[in-house]
């Protein structure tokens, strides 16, 4: 499970920094790399999207236990 948790969250940093760079420079880095509509490129947009949603697991767990509010409120003082 950690695995699939680090796996998913690095697929979720790839996303991030990909539509940072569309919405700065607009410039898709992942269409750079595999083609612009190839199957690669679209396999790798699809892992980011299921892993964003596999995400929504552990983050509805840490909200359940409370770890969400607790950094929140650390962040505040």
């Amino acid at each position: 499970m950690k695995f699939l948790n680090i796996l998913t969250l690095l697929l979720i940093i790839i996303g991030g920094v990909n539509w940072g760079l569309v919405g700065a420079a607009n410039f898709d880095l992942v269409a750079a790399i595999f083609g612009a509509g190839s199957m690669l490129s679209r396999l790798v947009y699809i892992a980011v999207g299921l892993s964003a949603l596999y995400q929504i697991i552990p983050f509805m767990q840490a909200m359940n236990r409370g770890e969400v509010a607790a950094e929140a409120d650390l962040t505040r003082r």
